[in-house]
């Protein structure tokens, strides 16, 4: 399959560029080169005759146009987004202009290629969002996300991918196009982009600066490590129904508190201090404006649906993690100095 990713120089995108090379497909990675994304996150696929690397913005339409017309996609896998909910209460602008706007020229841009393609069976339109458009959940921990859950974003940014969202769901049922959309909860793993709270706090710990965990640390996350996600990407690229959605989750929740103390406690293992626990940086900041309670994802139609799920626990994932961070300090030295990295945002007004 001849695949164009959009966003595939970022964290999940670029898991699934190298997977699907890795898997034998023709990759396109339509790229802007943001302040998040990373050539270096694809260099391993980089001179690999699968792989093109083609420099546009999603919010240029007729630079979408022309990368259609020359690169003919089998299927389109929409990653492109701003996603930092901290950046999106500080300049939500941004957020509208990509998230919704770039969206809409995507689909657009999409579906002029296929009228034009005379409408191909095997083509496809797979827009990647995220589970915080399903707001807040209580704690009680058998209530979950499911794909029927009613849409309540809180952020500008789950505002803006819960629009993006609609915008495929119409464009499926006004105009026909070969749509499939996926809800994840939280990704983390190698490549993670260093203003996120896993690798901010492994790179604190190793910098002796404090751990920030915001309110009481009681907020619950459903953990997905990246490279499970992008393997369920490409099954659901491949195999989903058409017109249908799959929330995608990692079955592995945990409040930010006990995830913070986890890596700490491999880090005291892997690179131990010479004195006391890296846990001892813990600090309590003041929260985030309209910061969820809980995200919880049932994945249960992918499972019965696609035969997927996750192959990889949070503690051998956050293992895994600690130890390419530790391996593979000149990627995220390099990322440090970029506008924003280190600083406290999204605190409001």
């Amino acid at each position: 399959m001849r695949l164009l990713v959009t966003g595939g120089a970022g964290f999940i995108g670029s898991a699934v560029v190298r997977l699907a090379v890795a898997r034998g497909h023709e990759v396109i990675n339509l790229d802007a080169l943001t302040y998040a994304a990373c050539l270096d996150n694809v260099a391993s696929v980089a001179d690999s005759a699968a792989y093109t690397f083609v420099r546009a913005d999603i919010r240029d339409r007729a630079a979408l146009d022309r990368v259609f017309a020359e690169q003919a996609p089998d299927a389109v896998m929409h990653l492109a987004a701003e996603s930092h909910v901290d950046r999106s209460i500080d300049g939500p602008g941004t957020f509208i202009e990509t998230n919704i706007t770039g969206t809409y020229n995507m689909l657009e841009a999409a579906r002029k290629y296929w009228l034009e393609q005379g409408k191909p069976e095997r083509f496809r339109f797979h827009h990647i969002s995220t589970d915080e458009v399903f707001g807040s959940l209580p704690a009680d921990p058998s209530v979950k996300f499911t794909e029927e859950t009613p849409y309540d974003p809180r952020s500008p940014y789950s505002a803006s991918k819960a629009s993006s969202d609609h915008l495929v769901r119409a464009w499926h049922e006004t105009y026909g196009l070969p749509t499939v959309l996926t809800n994840c909860s939280n990704n983390y793993g190698p490549y993670h982009f260093p203003e996120k709270l896993i690798p901010v706090i492994i790179l604190n710990a190793l910098a002796g600066q404090p751990l920030p965990i915001y309110g009481d640390g009681s907020n619950i996350r459903d953990w997905l490590y990246v490279e499970d996600h992008a393997a369920a990407l490409l099954l659901v690229v491949e195999k989903g129904e058409l017109g249908r959605s799959y929330n995608i989750g990692g079955e592995n929740e945990r409040s930010n508190l006990e995830l913070v103390q986890t890596l700490c406690a491999i880090l005291d293992r892997k690179r131990p201090k010479a004195t006391g626990s890296y846990a001892d940086q813990i600090t309590f900041v003041t929260d985030r404006p309209g910061h969820d309670a809980r995200y919880a994802i049932d994945p249960g139609r992918i499972r019965a649906e696609l035969g997927w799920r996750p192959s990889v626990t949070v503690e051998e994932g956050l293992e895994k993690t600690v130890d390419w961070y530790l391996a593979n300090e000149p990627w995220w030295r390099a990322l440090q100095d970029r506008q924003g990295v280190g600083e406290r945002l999204g605190v409001g007004t």
